[in-house]
């Protein structure tokens, strides 16, 4: 039980974790409900700059919550529209990879369904935007808490604080999610994603390519041009973990002979141009997304396989979903932190969740074999598929996270 002194700090919301979905959700809030309205973001990494060299995908309802929330203006200059996309499915020494799959870029006219873009430079403009619209951020951890029919008691590393809901977005290995007993299934797929910038003599025009091998994905994404690197991509190249590892540790002329059997020359001549990290692959889904005025977002709630690229979105569709079901009680006079309102939140992400985490691993297991029999059938599939303009535009739109019940925030309405 965590005892709070007299005089306590007492605030609306706390939102542990100050990543993508932490802050996104508090900049929501506070501009929904304005300064009386007391949201805290806790996360002992705040202010430090980050050292993550990923680049995500925003895909269209993602790009349109940012819109809405004033971020989109000042990162689109470091965003690149994906314009199409192939797939391709081959062994790691064919000769030629034919395209079974092609997807042009739109959900709607001029509208990408997705763009690429550095995860510094967005952390860091999300960071921006939460101090300016008045989150209070503090650089400590949540250490423990305990809940009352009208409270949560949270124990920081500097102090406590009273709050009405408890929000956690500390990551896969969350600590808020284990005090709140909240168990998570799943398992390691035994791969990794080796993780690289790569500079490369032509334009890539906008295209991003997904090569299925045997070992699993190697994704090529369009990345905007550098003014000293030039033409870049991000790479997301998925081996078992013990290759992974191996391949990693390469001196730089070895492992340029790696990436450049797997990237090939389409793009003229390549090099790595950015720091090399391979990060272990896994599913894990929190067996609830809720306990008594606890709400999980993110990767606390869930992780998934980066095949489709879904995993930052799935965050923030969290955050429109959760934000949302906050902002109408708030305007009811309703508690924010009640059972009521966080079941209506689990209710509207736990069955979408499952839904794309159960399509994610069923990619991956399809694709990340030597199975010759699997490999005629999944190709008899993609080319049926590629023949369906209808198909086709269906499943654009559900990468685009615009299929369903989508939240305001991701059709671009304010709350």
């Amino acid at each position: 039980m965590v005892s709070l002194p007299q005089g306590t700090e007492r605030i609306d919301v706390l939102i542990g974790g100050a990543g993508f979905a932490g802050l996104t959700l508090a900049i929501a809030l506070r501009q929904a409900l304005g300064p009386s309205f007391e949201v805290v973001v806790a996360d002992p990494a705040l202010g430090r700059a980050s050292a993550d060299a990923r680049a995500s995908a925003i895909v269209a309802a993602a790009r349109r919550l940012f819109e809405t929330i004033g971020v989109w203006d000042k990162i689109v200059g470091e965003a690149q529209p994906i314009l199409d996309m192939v797939v391709t499915d081959s062994r790691l020494d064919d000769a030629v990879r034919p395209a079974f799959l092609t997807f042009d870029g739109d959900v709607a006219p001029g509208e990408p369904f997705a763009h690429m873009i550095e995860n510094g430079p967005l952390l860091a403009t999300l960071f921006a935007l939460a101090k300016a619209t008045g989150v209070a951020l503090r650089p400590v951890a949540v250490i423990d808490f305990s809940v009352t029919a009208n409270d949560v008691a949270v124990r920081l590393s500097d102090g406590a604080l009273s709050a009405r809901l408890l929000v956690a977005a500390d990551g896969a290995h969350s600590v808020i999610r284990e005090r709140a007993g909240i168990a998570c299934h799943g398992w390691s797929y035994g791969q990794s994603a080796i993780v690289t910038t790569v500079g490369h003599e032509r334009p890539h025009n906008g295209r991003a390519e997904e090569h299925f091998l045997p070992a699993g994905p190697f994704a090529i994404l369009p990345l905007k041009s550098d003014a000293t690197l030039g033409h870049r991509s991000s790479i997301v190249w998925t081996e078992g973990t013990r290759e992974a590892e191996r391949i990693v540790a390469l001196a730089d002329g070895d492992f340029h002979a790696e990436l450049e059997r797997r990237f090939g020359r389409q793009l003229g001549e390549i090099s790595a141009v950015g720091a090399r990290r391979a990060f272990p692959l896994g599913f894990s889904v929190a067996r609830a997304f809720v306990a008594d005025r606890v709400a999980l977002i993110g990767d606390a709630a869930h992780v998934i396989h980066p095949i489709a690229g879904q995993g930052l979105n799935m965050g923030l569709k969290d955050v429109a979903a959760l934000a949302e079901v906050i902002v109408d009680a708030a305007r009811l006079g309703l508690d924010p932190g009640s059972a009521a309102v966080l079941d209506r939140y689990q209710r509207w992400r736990r069955f979408d969740t499952m839904a794309m985490g159960v399509a994610t691993d069923g990619l991956n297991r399809l694709f990340s074999n030597r199975s010759d029999l699997l490999r005629v059938a999944r190709d008899v599939g993609l080319g049926l598929v590629d023949r369906l303009p209808a198909l086709k535009q269906l499943f654009i739109r559900e990468a685009a996270g615009l299929v369903g019940e989508v939240p305001k925030l991701l059709r671009g309405e304010a709350l």
